[in-house]
């Protein structure tokens, strides 16, 4: 593979990014083969030291989208981080995938007690009006229901906020454990 193709296959696996950062990172790889080039290394050797351009490139994608999250966080930008580490390889569907799908889960269902326990003196209106009639105590559980429930919603923003903020961290120590690039601090 020649340095033209190389940086060509490169650009063509950085998807999502714009023109401008697409530029800079191509400029930053061609002055590597231009140090290379300057140190006595051939295209070849450079080539196999910068690794296959798809791997840089998923790597450059999930860096690019945890960045993003971390910017600005929307359910659709963590999804892309998420995609975008689980792209580097086979075992990060089980390592990152699992956790994602079980913390969602688990803030999803909190979410949805503390909205239905919050709606539960709406509930007990209909149920009263339509159905059954007032009854004392089902009214005042259905009151303590909806107070739960605001602690409940108060305490599921908190949770999200601090299990959004740990899973960013985590796909960031996941892509730095991928490329191998722990070290030690």
């Amino acid at each position: 593979m020649s340095k033209e193709a190389f940086l060509s296959a490169l650009e063509a696996e950085l998807k999502g990014l714009s023109k401008a950062e697409k530029t800079e990172l191509l400029q930053d790889y061609r002055d590597h083969f231009l140090f290379g080039n300057e140190e006595g290394k051939t295209e070849e050797e450079i080539i196999a030291s910068l690794g296959s351009p798809q791997v840089i490139a998923k790597e450059i994608n999930a860096n690019y989208h945890i960045g993003i999250v971390e910017d600005k966080v929307s359910a659709g930008n963590v999804f892309r981080a998420t995609w975008a580490v689980i792209g580097l390889g086979f075992f990060n569907l089980v390592i990152v995938l699992a956790p994602f799908i079980a913390l969602v889960a688990l803030v999803f269902s909190g979410w949805i007690t503390s909205i239905a326990f919050i709606g539960s003196p709406l509930l007990f209106a209909i149920d009263a009006a339509v159905f059954s009639g007032f009854r004392a105590f089902e009214f005042f559980a259905s009151l303590l229901l909806c107070g739960i429930g605001l602690f409940i919603f108060a305490f599921m923003k908190w949770v999200s906020k601090v299990v959004l903020q740990g899973f960013i961290r985590y796909l960031s120590f996941n892509v730095s454990l991928v490329k191998g690039g722990l070290k030690n601090e």
